[in-house]
Order: structure tokens, then sequence, then C-alpha cells
């Protein structure tokens, strides 16, 4: 299901460079002792993942580096807009979920949307730790990777930060909210 093209042009590498940098530069919380020259020439060398972030910013998602993972050698990108990305929301979470609803079909899910992108929902646990970078979610919510236990029964979880916490639900899997979208992450 992934989406065929993978080459952005140079006018959108360099477009996507100048946003991503920007915001690294903005954001030093974030990710504190790493130096952008190092990030960025990593993602010129992985021009699938450069395309992926490229869909994560397209979609409103705003990626943004929040990690590093010493054994694999990889930047951790979240995307850390302030609300659930604009572009990704009213979907329910996975293409069962779409496939059971017999009306008011929503047009794609979560799942099948970050497989597109050749992104990773953020799980509860990486929910939790960007909520530690900033308050996230305070008007919107964004579906998480949803424990197989409770998708099988029919469910599936989502989060938001209101009353100065981190909330975590659940939901029917095949539900869908203007203000509900998801998160991703992606391992360049």
């Amino acid at each position: 299901m992934k989406n065929e093209k993978v080459e952005l042009s140079s006018e959108q590498r360099e477009e996507l460079l100048r946003a991503l940098k920007a915001r690294f530069e903005k954001n030093m919380n974030r990710h504190e002792g790493f130096e952008w020259a190092i990030v960025q020439a990593k993602l010129e060398a992985n021009t699938e993942k450069l395309w992926s972030l490229h869909e994560m910013e397209r979609t409103g998602g705003e990626p943004d580096v929040v990690g590093y993972d010493e054994e694999m050698g990889e930047y951790i990108f979240y995307d850390c807009s302030a609300e659930s990305p604009k572009g990704r929301r009213s979907v329910c979470y996975d293409n069962e979920a779409l496939e059971s609803r017999k009306q008011h079909k929503p047009e794609n899910s979560a799942i099948n949307m970050a497989i597109d992108m050749g992104i990773e929902l953020l799980t509860e646990e990486q929910y939790l730790e960007l909520q530690k970078l900033g308050n996230f979610d305070t008007k919107t919510s964004s579906w998480v990777k949803t424990p197989s236990e409770i998708r099988k029964l029919g469910g599936a979880i989502f989060a938001d930060y209101r009353y100065g916490n981190v909330f975590v639900y659940h939901n029917g899997a095949d539900s869908y909210y203007g203000a509900r979208g998801f998160r991703g992450s992606l391992r360049v």
C-alpha cells in the first residue's frame, strides 16, 4: 500500500531541510547536544526517509528530532505539531475498522495512512515521552498504537492532554472524529 513515489525534487528537498533545520534550532530543548549538520547528513543519505518526513510535514505533523538510538545509530523523529496533525484527522483506527463501517465511512484509517507515509503510530509510551517536551493535543486527540488484545475486542486507544494531565482513553476502532488524528514516529 506504500506510495511508490519516494523521490523528492531538489526544490522539495531543500524546502523540507530548511523547515526541519528551523524547527530543530527553535526547539533545542527536544534534542539538547545534537548537531543539525550531523542530522542533515543522515537525512540526505536516506532519501526514502526524507520522503516520509516530507509526508509528515505535508500533513501538518511538524516533525522534529526527539532522540537518538545509540545502539541502532538512528535519529528519532516525532510529529511535534501542537495539535494532532490537521491532514490526518477524521480517520478510524485501522483498515479492519474502516471496512466494518456500513455507512458514513471516513476516507481512511490511521494505520493505512501511516503505512502509506512510511511511518509508525506513536505507542502509548512514546506519546507520554512526547508530552514531556511540551503540551500537545490540548484541543485534539491522537490515536496511539493499540495492543493486539484490545484491538481483537474491537477497541483502540487514543490520548490527549487536558487539565494538566495526559489521558489515555479507549473507543471503538471504527469511530472517527474531526478532532482526532494520529501522530507518527520515524527513525533515520
